[in-house]
């Protein structure tokens, strides 16, 4: 995460290593810790406020959806759409 909030943080940085960061023409880009700790600190909140979303989609995708889909239509059941409601009340928003 910190490569990323180095790159959002400054524009002319191509290549990270370690802690040095150089910009096209191979000269070092003075890094603004403050900037990039600020930067960090937002992207993990991003992070963690989509935890709900990878959750669901961890589930979402062993459903057969599809499948399920047709045939609520084929047998007029809610079998999908119950269980899409409770993998949403088991990770809500």
């Amino acid at each position: 995460m910190r490569d990323l909030a180095i790159r959002n943080t400054h524009a002319t940085v191509v290549t990270i290593n370690g802690l040095d960061a150089t910009d096209s023409n191979g000269d070092v880009v003075v890094l603004d810790e403050s900037a990039i700790t600020a930067e960090e600190t937002r992207l993990q909140a991003v992070y963690d406020s989509q935890e709900y979303a990878r959750k669901r989609k961890a589930e979402y995708d062993q459903l057969n959806q599809f499948e399920m889909q047709f045939d609520d239509k084929e047998n007029s059941t809610t079998t999908w759409v119950d269980k899409i409601n409770e993998i949403k009340g088991r990770h809500p928003k």
